[in-house]
């Protein structure tokens, strides 16, 4: 009897924390298509079904955009609403923010458009008046509390309901997305957590972002509306396919860039990104998109807080200041990755790491009592970013617009070059110490146990690196204009420097420092901007930031992170230039114990339980038998467990003395002999084989590009020994001088 001609639940599955057959997966998914395809030609209700699994995928991408979308839209107007909390709240409606509450107010003028009667702080509400030192001291308080009780209620809520909810969720979806298993980490729970603790996270004033966990936000989605389609439910080659397109709908509605979002799914996180991926990935960022589009957060149309636009040209002199700000975010980049890992692994191997919420608790207090005196650090960060980027115009009441001779315009409606007034040099001071602040901050904040995203702090301290530069820029060209560099191109009266432009440029560079992102950074800052001319700025920064950081160190942050933790990441981007063999790195290695084999016809089910509770390995080779080594082909162990008691149960007279045959066809039994258990239908009868002789940069490549968990190295057609991912992974570690058991995983 070949009781397994009925599929066997959980044959076929992965447990948590390994990596998945990537070839066995797109295999499965062929004889599927093959046999839809087949039978369409027998029936309509056949070919009805045969048309509807090919536009599956295209509706799944339609319900991930709108879910994604929507979500996205939910966190923003939360995320605004409860910053304004910290400083005050409406009368007119506890439901309006700052800006939306004084809309609608009757007794507001343009210079003073943030201040109206229905708009109270504390200060107002508690002791009913805004001035003297003990209003600011109530106001202080308040912002303190405010602060730390939203910081407690994120890491509360995900220390006890959904502990992957922390971080940004990019360096995991990339472990992932290279064929790994990580259980709960994109499931429901995830999701509502992840959402509410973004909220509060981004709320309490930390040195955070929201744009990287709505990456994680956007492939938790993914993940469960997989679920709904068996295409992609139950299989996992499959659902990794949409988990890139996810990735690309969450940077569409984090920075409104459906283009960036899928050129950052392609070039940061997917490791297998076909044609037909990319037609979906950029389907998805499209519905996503238009969905935040259409629920309107800001209220100005737009799909962040930071759009922009600059029309001033920029001259040929000024890519020297850019290529200085590249610099600067290659530096940034590097010293950010080295500190916040090895403050990140202090707290993995320290008693620091048992304590998550008081470090929440202490990192927040101290960034709220520094933020409040400094009306830019006290700002939301995407806020600060808008300011930084804004070209001043005539009806902008900002400090940073404080110019003298501000209404003498030029014959072209533009504003000149001006002399700074005291508002601009008093903003110069706040922000250099704004800066300070950042830097320091974030390298304790990324990491935590909090929902924390690295590309608003990043962009933040490029942004008034930019700023600082573009106005000296600015003053250089207005008092020297007699100068070679100016002259030329710089007339009198002119506006020639933009230091918003200047903010945008040095953003673009710290993030590419941080995160060594080229193509889709310079596409992202693109569409945030509408400025087609500005590319070449942005690019020379991007790449002159990727040049710097790379020589201080190979990795981004993300890179870092997983190797950090321990994943089997093996990253496509790095080159294997050592001369070693298949033979070298071969479990067993010489004197060790020999290969852990089942034979194909000659072990009782009791020899292979006896097996599978010795040893802890993934998978077993099949021979012919011990004495000739021929291969036979490749089981995995879970499929072996769930197998045999499958067959206990189900199978009348399995004992423990039954033979196990992995053969197609069992010999004639004698009688009274317990009968036979047939597993043929689990084998892997292809399993991927190399010579011993086979060099180790070969093998790696077909690591990499065909996503396998292990190779088997033969002699002459004789089994030697077994590769997984994780002696490749050790291997490599071990040629760069590395600890090998930093990898954790298999």
């Amino acid at each position: 009897m070949d009781f397994l001609e009925e599929p066997i639940p959980g044959v076929g599955t992965y447990d948590d924390f390994n990596t998945i057959d990537w070839v066995r997966e797109k295999s499965r998914d062929r004889d599927r298509h093959r046999e839809i395809t087949n039978k369409s030609k027998e029936s309509t209700w056949a070919l009805i079904h045969s048309v509807s699994d090919a536009f599956s995928g295209w509706l799944l991408m339609l319900l991930i955009g709108l879910l994604s979308g929507s979500l996205a839209g939910l966190i923003d107007i939360s995320a605004h609403w409860m910053t304004d909390l910290k400083e005050g709240i409406c009368t007119g409606g506890f439901w309006f923010n700052h800006e939306h509450c004084c809309w609608n107010s009757e007794h507001v003028t343009f210079e003073e458009r943030d201040k109206c009667p229905e708009w109270n702080s504390w200060s107002q509400l508690i002791i009913s008046t805004d001035e003297g030192a003990f209003a600011y001291i109530v106001n202080y308080f308040m912002y303190v509390l405010w602060a730390l009780l939203f910081a407690f209620l994120a890491v509360s809520l995900v220390k006890v309901f959904a502990p992957y909810a922390c971080g940004s969720g990019i360096p995991e979806i990339k472990t992932i997305l290279s064929v790994f298993i990580i259980r709960g980490y994109l499931g429901k729970w995830t999701l509502v957590i992840k959402t509410i603790t973004l909220v509060l996270a981004v709320s309490s004033g930390l040195s955070l972002g929201k744009e990287g966990p709505l990456v994680h936000v956007a492939c938790c989605c993914g993940n469960i509306l997989c679920h709904c389609f068996n295409k992609y439910g139950k299989n996992e080659a499959k659902r990794r396919e949409v988990l890139s397109a996810a990735a690309a709908a969450g940077v569409s509605v984090a920075f409104g860039a459906p283009i960036g979002g899928v050129l950052f799914s392609l070039e940061e996180v997917s490791y297998y990104f076909p044609l037909k991926t990319l037609w979906r990935s950029f389907f998805a960022a499209l519905v996503a998109a238009f969905t935040l589009r259409s629920i309107n957060p800001f209220g100005n149309s737009r799909l962040v807080l930071f759009y922009v636009e600059f029309h001033t040209p920029w001259h040929l002199f000024e890519l020297v200041p850019f290529i200085l700000l590249g610099i600067f975010g290659g530096l940034w980049g590097a010293l950010f990755i080295r500190t916040n890992i090895a403050w990140c692994r202090k707290r993995k191997t320290t008693q620091l790491g048992k304590y998550p919420v008081i470090e929440v608790l202490v990192v927040t207090a101290i960034t709220a009592i520094l933020a409040f005196p400094n009306e830019y650090t006290r700002m939301s960060t995407s806020e600060l970013i808008s300011e930084l980027f804004n070209d001043c115009g005539l009806l902008d009441s900002s400090k940073l617009c404080d110019y003298e001779n501000r209404f003498n315009t030029s014959k072209g409606g533009e504003l000149p070059d001006r002399p700074a007034g005291v508002g601009v040099y008093s903003a110069m001071w706040q922000l250099a110490l704004t800066l300070i602040l950042k830097i320091v901050i974030t390298i304790f904040t990324f990491g935590m146990k909090i929902p924390s995203g690295l590309f608003i702090p990043s962009m933040a301290v490029g942004a008034i690196a930019g700023r600082l530069l573009g106005v000296g820029m600015e003053q250089l060209a207005y008092y020297h204009q007699e100068w070679t560099v100016f002259n030329s191109w710089c007339s009198q009266g002119a506006d020639c420097i933009t230091p918003g432009l200047y903010a945008m440029v040095g953003a673009a560079a710290c993030l590419g420092g941080v995160t060594r992102m080229t193509v889709s950074l310079v596409v992202i800052m693109f569409e945030l901007t509408g400025g087609l001319e500005y590319i070449v700025p942005l690019m020379a920064a991007a790449m002159t930031s990727k040049w710097v950081a790379d020589a201080l160190g190979r990795e981004g942050i993300y890179d870092a992170h997983i190797r950090l933790n321990g994943y089997p990441f093996l990253e496509a981007k790095e080159e294997f230039a050592h001369k070693t063999l298949a033979m070298d790195v071969m479990k067993p290695r010489r004197n060790d114990p020999l290969l852990t084999v089942l034979t194909q016809d000659s072990m009782t089910v009791e020899d292979v339980e006896t097996i599978i509770s010795e040893t802890t390995y993934s998978g077993f080779p099949v021979v012919v038998s011990r004495e000739s080594q021929r291969l036979v082909g490749f089981v995995l162990r879970r499929d072996l467990i769930i197998s045999i008691e499958n067959a206990r149960k189900k199978q009348d007279g399995v004992v423990s003395t039954s033979i196990i045959y992995f053969t197609e066809h069992s010999p004639p039994l004698p009688p009274y002999t317990p009968p036979t258990l047939k597993l043929r239908n689990i084998l892997d009868l292809s399993p991927f084989t190399v010579t011993d002789l086979t060099p180790m940069e070969i093998v790696v490549d077909i690591f990499r590009k065909l996503g396998l968990r292990q190779c088997l190295v033969t002699h002459n057609g004789r089994l030697l020994g077994i590769i997984t991912k994780k002696d490749v992974l050790k291997h490599i570690a071990q040629m760069a001088n590395q600890d090998p058991d930093s990898i954790l995983f298999n």
